[in-house]
């Protein structure tokens, strides 16, 4: 009971504020051009790293800079000339996930619309456009023509820190090589490191245990076995 009570009490909602997100070499470039906008030199900025990397709470930190939307690429099918018209003129600042899925020719009007008002585009995906296969020429070109940012995905001094903030947040303390076996053993992701915090804190409270190693070891086989 006290295992089903944990998992299901792991999962809370993702905070994507500025003060959590943890800067480090593999993201500090892509977090400086967040805050160059609206100082950029092309209508389009391209955010491009593996799941996981951040790329996503880096967006959020601009929606909340610029007042953009927040979509994905799939949102754009079956959007008509005229929808995407009423989109550039009320979102002047336009955030889109897994951009590479977007339609061409949507993303190709969607852009220069954008363009044509003075706002901007923020393109996540995990490889930057360049890489994309793209069909229609002038999208590729536009796309080709704007700055593309890469972040890393967390190395060990990264992922390390993450979680002593989030334990440091929630007014954890954890026992001797805890925050080392973590980060040999655990997904290496920013949000992963959250959710593993969060098993840690609910299953310590649950079970008054502890936070050391061998709770460590049973979270991360019960985030395993619920996957």
């Amino acid at each position: 009971m006290a295992n089903q009570l944990t998992l299901n009490l792991t999962l809370p909602p993702p905070t994507y504020a500025r003060e959590d997100f943890v800067v480090a070499d593999g993201n500090r470039e892509a977090l400086a051009w967040i805050d160059r906008w609206p100082d950029w030199p092309a209508p389009a900025l391209s955010l491009n790293g593996p799941a996981g990397c951040g790329k996503t709470h880096l967006g959020r930190i601009w929606v909340a800079r610029s007042g953009a939307i927040a979509m994905t690429g799939a949102d754009l099918d079956g959007m008509s000339v005229a929808d995407l018209t009423s989109l550039a003129a009320t979102s002047p600042a336009i955030v889109i996930e897994r951009a590479e899925r977007a339609p061409e020719r949507g993303l190709f009007h969607l852009y220069n619309l954008v363009r044509e008002r003075g706002g901007h585009m923020l393109l996540i995906s995990d490889e930057p456009p360049a890489r994309w296969s793209i069909a229609l020429p002038d999208l590729a070109s536009r796309l080709r023509a704007a700055p593309a940012v890469a972040v890393a995905p967390p190395d060990d001094e990264l992922l390390g820190s993450i979680i002593l903030k989030q334990l440091a947040d929630r007014q954890l303390h954890a026992g001797a090589g805890v925050v080392q076996y973590l980060v040999s053993h655990m997904e290496r992701s920013a949000d992963a490191a959250r959710r593993v915090v969060a098993a840690l804190d609910r299953r310590a409270l649950i079970e008054r245990r502890e936070i050391d190693r061998r709770l460590a070891m049973d979270v991360l086989a019960d985030l395993a076995g619920a996957s």
